[in-house]
């Protein structure tokens, strides 16, 4: 959902401008950012509607003033996202590298070393493009990103090429069970995208995120707690424009003594309190809210389809 701008309808014909703009320099990239983020913002007013109103339920407590503050970042930093995203087509391993950085890796690699896999918690937050793509460059183990395929096969086509540069193997949601079990013999990272919202049917979990009724999805927990494979989140750092630091945070190491739900409320809260620290980075224009919970639920239904296999 990184370039939700052009994402129906794309034509072959934008795929090849895009591409183009992908071999400029990213100085210049973000000279185009800057207009691009008058565009969007003064000109179009791009979901601005639904940033506002993600913005103010989610801190009630903030006054307008701040409210727009936090706004108007977001837009400039959607602007320059949308830009990174187009130079993932020829950035090099190492423009990449020095613009993405990993610290506390060492847990993960012993893991990894000892021919054990983990478990990546992730969010639409910072560039999480960049982030996905550095993995495959700065572990040891082989690197499996769960995704949503997207509406418009032309881009996801154009987006899946880009993503599986540096040795990432992408992975569709519903294949999921399949890639871990032909992979169990290696040691593998599977990258969840935690913020993911499930569709109305799939909203089998509901709990208070950002002030809101939320419904979270509960792959992370079934596969960590089934596999007993640790789970870290990705904290991203903002840094500064074009630069980012990841941590690597151990949120969960024995998952299989947990209780039901547990993990999903531990890197539910984590991602809570990193978008608090700093919350111009997180995808506020994604309409994380619009389904609300069903009134007088009796029980949790089992069955989580995010994680069927589809046939072959």
């Amino acid at each position: 959902m990184s370039l939700i701008v052009i994402n129906k309808g794309l034509s072959k014909g934008g795929i090849f401008l895009l591409n183009m703009l992908s071999q400029l320099p990213l100085f210049v990239l973000y000279r185009l950012a800057d207009a691009f983020y008058v565009i969007i913002f003064y000109v179009f007013g791009y979901r601005r509607k639904v940033v506002k109103e993600n913005l103010l339920n989610a801190f009630p407590e903030k006054a307008s003033g701040e409210i727009d503050t936090i706004e108007k970042r977001f837009y400039k930093f959607l602007a320059s996202l949308f830009i990174e995203v187009i130079k993932m087509k020829s950035i090099s391993q190492k423009e990449l590298n020095k613009r993405v950085k990993f610290k506390n890796t060492d847990l993960v690699e012993a893991y990894l070393k000892n021919n054990e896999s983990v478990l990546f918690c992730s969010s639409h937050y910072g560039n999480y493009e960049w982030v996905c793509m550095a993995i495959g460059l700065n572990f040891s183990g082989a690197h499996f990103p769960i995704y949503k395929p997207l509406s418009s096969e032309t881009f996801d086509n154009w987006f899946l090429t880009m993503r599986s540069k540096f040795g990432n193997h992408m992975v569709s949601m519903r294949q999921t069970l399949r890639a871990i079990q032909a992979n169990k013999h290696q040691p593998t990272m599977f990258t969840f995208g935690s913020d993911q919202a499930p569709s109305k049917d799939e909203s089998n979990y509901w709990t208070t995120f950002l002030n809101q009724e939320s419904s979270i999805q509960l792959g992370v927990e079934k596969i960590a707690r089934k596999t007993n494979r640790p789970v870290f989140y990705l904290k991203i750092n903002y840094l500064k424009r074009g630069y980012y630091e990841v941590d690597c945070v151990p949120i969960c190491l024995n998952p299989s003594e947990t209780a039901e739900f547990e993990i999903t409320e531990m890197h539910t809260r984590f991602l809570e309190d990193m978008i608090k620290e700093a919350p111009a980075y997180w995808l506020w224009s994604h309409r994380r809210w619009k389904y609300k919970p069903e009134p007088k639920v009796s029980a949790i239904v089992e069955k989580d389809y995010n994680l069927i296999d589809e046939p072959a």
